[in-house]
């Protein structure tokens, strides 16, 4: 205890609490899309929001206590995606079976251990550039937002530019508060729609139905396995932590998820967007210490899920523009060490060009996201093209 209150620190702190902002505003619609689909009344939907902010919140801080680095757990975004595609037409009994049956296979994969092994065998440069091809869009994402809403964006930018002079560590706090005070003040912020009152799990009783599990539920492991813990992995890897072993994260996700699936946590995983935000060097710059960020991840992912029917609403009531100019903001330093990192070694550029291009064009084959498909092409790229002493471990 005396050496986390030495290591507190304010910067790594709002990282935390910034993650767990982004993570929510730029996905919980998808979940609720998702409820939607499985026919999830308004109470269930807070059910899920619950579950899900409970059980990230203890993975967040239990693990980033245990191995003292900003392990994030989150929902898999893609899964609820795919999620809301899929499940139209299934009833939510149904669909919590599907959760069961993917919560069962995440134990299973982190207790064997192949997970690591496969993880082993990936270039750090193709790894980086598929965490790039990720994190594009959000960088993008601040001038579609600006062509929205051209005040807002800009005064966030200027806000930005002026704050990494002056306050590096702090910059994306300030450029929240700047911009929130902007938002109240043209009146963008709908108030309305706010509802403040604790969250009640429900309880639903699984069913399975076996061809939903083959159609619905490998999809579903396949895409949180692909999109979100290789991805995290990366993450973790090209922060320094390349000696962080997986397998007991995804036990632990595996865990949570048969634990929460019932009250409507459909997944859990190794965070790779919202992650990059604690592992940077705003959050400290020191390595070992901004596990701090993980710890204020997880107190705030439980807060949220405490207070899911008011979180519902509050994301509901800030402008999209914001919260996207926000989560682009706070990942262009990992998306330019990410770029730098994939290509500044000759013999994996083609590799990792063809990597990057293929995980940015966002195209899905076989309901399998294009991050699978990227690393894939890429390591196919770089067995044909290098020499035997060229091959490379992580």
């Amino acid at each position: 205890m005396k050496a986390l209150l030495n290591d507190l620190n304010f910067s790594a702190i709002s990282a935390g609490f910034i993650a767990v902002l982004v993570g929510f505003a730029s996905a919980v619609a998808i979940v609720f899309q998702a409820a939607q689909a499985a026919g999830a009344t308004h109470e269930m939907i807070v059910s899920w929001v619950w579950a899900l902010g409970i059980g990230m919140g203890v993975g967040c801080f239990g693990l980033s206590w245990y191995y003292k680095r900003p392990i994030i757990i989150v929902w898999s975004t893609p899964g609820a995606a795919l999620l809301a595609t899929s499940l139209v037409g299934v009833s939510i009994e149904h669909a919590i079976g599907i959760f069961l049956f993917v919560a069962v296979l995440t134990l299973i994969t982190g207790l064997t251990g192949w997970f690591d092994k496969l993880t082993r065998r990936i270039p750090l440069p193709l790894a980086n550039a598929m965490l790039a091809g990720i994190l594009l869009q959000f960088g993008l994402s601040i001038f579609s937002s600006f062509a929205a809403q051209p005040m807002l964006v800009g005064i966030m930018l200027i806000s930005y530019f002026v704050a990494k002079r002056l306050a590096p560590r702090f910059s994306i706090l300030l450029v929240l508060i700047i911009g929130t005070l902007y938002a109240l003040y043209a009146e963008m912020f709908n108030a309305s729609v706010l509802d403040i009152t604790m969250a009640e799990p429900i309880w639903i009783t699984p069913a399975f139905d076996f061809s939903l599990l083959l159609g619905v539920g490998i999809p579903l492991f396949i895409v949180t396995m692909t999109s979100q813990n290789l991805p995290g992995m990366a993450v973790l890897k090209s922060s320094g932590y390349g000696q962080q072993p997986i397998s007991p994260i995804i036990t632990t996700s595996g865990a949570l998820n048969l634990i929460l699936a019932p009250f409507g946590g459909f997944s859990f995983n190794l965070a790779a967007i919202t992650a990059a935000i604690c592992t940077s060097e705003e959050s400290h710059p020191n390595p070992a210490k901004r596990y701090v960020a993980g710890l204020s991840a997880g107190i705030f992912n439980i807060i949220a899920g405490l207070g899911a029917t008011a979180v519902v609403s509050l994301f509901a009531a800030f402008p999209v523009a914001l919260i996207a100019t926000l989560a682009g903001l706070a990942l262009l330093g990992t998306i330019g060490a990410s770029l730098y990192g994939s290509v500044y070694d000759q013999q994996y550029r083609d590799a990792a060009v063809l990597t990057f291009i293929i995980t940015a064009s966002g195209v899905s084959v076989f309901d399998i996201s294009s991050a699978f498909w990227g690393l894939v092409v890429g390591m196919l790229t770089l067995m044909f093209s290098a020499r035997p002493n060229q091959t490379a471990k992580i």
